[in-house]
């Protein structure tokens, strides 16, 4: 997963999480990391609108973002 936050950070690419928080729920998220710090992640959050921070040991899971699908007429 380090190299997928990486290469976020880097290319400021979209990806996909699963994140459970402090009160054990499970949400999806898509983020594009803006720094990591030991063992916290600053990102943009899709679904917040917003700067998040996401604890590391949290993330239960990381993908690249799904594409988005062009709709033709």
């Amino acid at each position: 997963m380090n190299g997928l936050f990486n290469t976020s950070l880097e290319q400021k690419k979209l990806i996909s999480i699963m994140y459970m928080a402090d009160d054990h729920t499970v949400t999806f998220r898509s983020i594009i990391v803006r720094k990591i710090y030991g063992i916290h992640i600053h990102a943009y959050c899709l679904k917040r609108q917003q700067i998040r921070k996401f604890k590391r040991f949290n993330i239960l899971a990381a993908g690249k973002a799904p594409q988005r699908r062009k709709a033709y007429a």
